[in-house]
């Protein structure tokens, strides 16, 4: 039903979506901006589109571009990958009134799921476990707002409910630093996303972050396809993830994705997504759901075997999920981001890229669309590949990744492989189930 696709992003997504495109027979566009018309995606696609200078709000967020893209190469579908426009409910809603497809859910449940209130309170109908928090928005009064804080119990943190990125959040530790803190926060949120509403969580000390993967069909049928481990985190920006996660418990894996194929029911969701949660104590507590396909979605391939972007590509053209109702997860699988960045100050390092050799092997994949000679553009966000490994088990894994990290090779710029190299080696995450502040505190300790 889909014979021509619209990628709607760039970099290695748009790449991956490009071959999951190729291998299914389905023709492909490429949009880009003027500083990406040499991106590999670009020169690989059977049609390309320049949509607009560097900036993105001139290119890839420009949603009347990218529809008159679509409509000059008579597109049937168009494909949001991460990032940019993945999760925005008007782009969705305009690609389906504009007689497109739309290669993920629905505007209405991208809306739902992407204001964290709504979230929550359809993951609490689902028997879903949340965080101890507001029921809703916190209130303006100052003396219920106190009285809120002291009843969850603190350390707490307000976040803000169409934040992301780990932006519009603040942990608060005492009564005396809250409202400056929520003032704040509510001034960052309004700044970053045009709303400055907040909720009020219970702040968990020391969590792990275990995420699922979901895939749902417009039939009914859903099926989880586990966990992913994602606890190695600078800022709240991912750097390190894995699958399965370690030392989870089978039983608590199937107990938990069994609730979440229900919810996926309950809010007759469509296509890749994936559940969000904080663990801690053997107990699990939703944080967000992520209405797209995930940068990590590799790891899960490699332990499931299954092609997460052809699956996404099938149940939008409306066919049927045809997949065992349980996932069993066979091995273990490591993904490093490889980011243009100085690995000490974490400051971007853009620029042409002059020497480039990716690693192999058995058991190791690169995504990434690098080249010799490429030059890596100042407007966008820092990474430039992904490395992961995959082995019969986690030790055998990490090793593979060590490997991996040494044998590739990238000047011109700087890159982020001495400090997953570091991570790699570290004890205590060869140990497994390090918390979400883990890397903070090997970062600080090194500083």
């Amino acid at each position: 039903m889909i014979k021509k696709v619209l990628i709607a992003n760039r970099g290695e997504i748009a790449l991956r979506i490009l071959r999951a495109c190729r291998e299914m027979g389905i023709k492909t566009v490429a949009i880009h901006s003027t500083v990406d018309r040499d991106l590999k995606h670009v020169r690989l696609a059977d049609e390309s589109v320049c949509i607009g200078p560097p900036p993105s709000v001139d290119s890839y967020l420009n949603i009347p571009a990218i529809i008159s893209a679509a409509e000059l190469t008579n597109a049937d579908a168009i494909h949001p990958g991460y990032g940019f426009l993945s999760e925005n409910a008007d782009f969705a809603e305009r690609v389906v009134s504009s007689g497109f497809i739309f290669i993920g859910p629905k505007a209405e449940t991208i809306r739902l799921m992407g204001d964290k209130i709504s979230a929550k309170e359809a993951m609490i109908k689902s028997q879903v476990p949340c965080v101890p928090g507001s029921d809703g928005a916190i209130p303006e009064d100052e003396a219920e707002l106190k009285q809120m804080a002291k009843d969850i119990g603190y350390p707490v943190i307000v976040k803000a409910t169409s934040g992301g990125g780990g932006r519009g959040m603040r942990v608060i530790e005492r009564e005396a630093d809250l409202l400056e803190s929520v003032s704040l926060t509510k001034t960052e949120a309004k700044g970053a996303f045009g709303n400055d509403v907040l909720y009020m969580e219970k702040f968990l000390t020391t969590p792990r972050h275990i995420e699922f993967q979901v895939l749902s069909d417009k039939h009914g049928h859903a099926v989880h396809l586990c966990e992913r481990d994602c606890s190695m985190q600078r800022r709240h920006q991912k750097v390190v993830e894995e699958a399965p996660a370690p030392d989870l418990p089978k039983s608590e894996r199937e107990a938990l994705g069994k609730i979440l194929v229900e919810a996926c029911q309950a809010i007759d969701y469509h296509g890749a997504g994936t559940f969000e949660f904080l663990y801690e104590k053997g107990e699990f507590f939703f944080i967000e759901m992520n209405t797209r396909l995930q940068v990590e979605h590799t790891v899960t391939e490699m332990i499931t075997g299954i092609d997460l972007v052809k699956e996404q590509l099938k149940i939008a053209a409306g066919e049927v999920l045809d997949l065992p109702e349980k996932i069993i997860p066979k091995g273990h699988a490591i993904e490093c981001r490889i980011n243009a960045e100085d690995p000490v100050s974490f400051l971007p390092s853009p620029g042409k890229i002059t020497r480039y050799h990716p690693p192999g092997g058995l058991g190791v994949r690169v995504d990434s669309h690098i080249y010799s000679d490429y030059s890596v553009p100042p407007n966008y966000d820092s990474m430039i590949g992904k490395l992961i490994t995959y082995a019969e088990d986690r030790e055998t894994a990490i090793v593979r990744m060590q490997g991996a990290l040494t044998e590739m090779i990238i000047e011109g710029i700087k890159t982020n492989i001495p400090l997953q190299l570091k991570i790699l080696e570290d004890k205590g995450f060869q140990k497994g189930a390090p918390n979400i502040h883990y890397l903070e505190h090997i970062l600080k300790k090194d500083s």
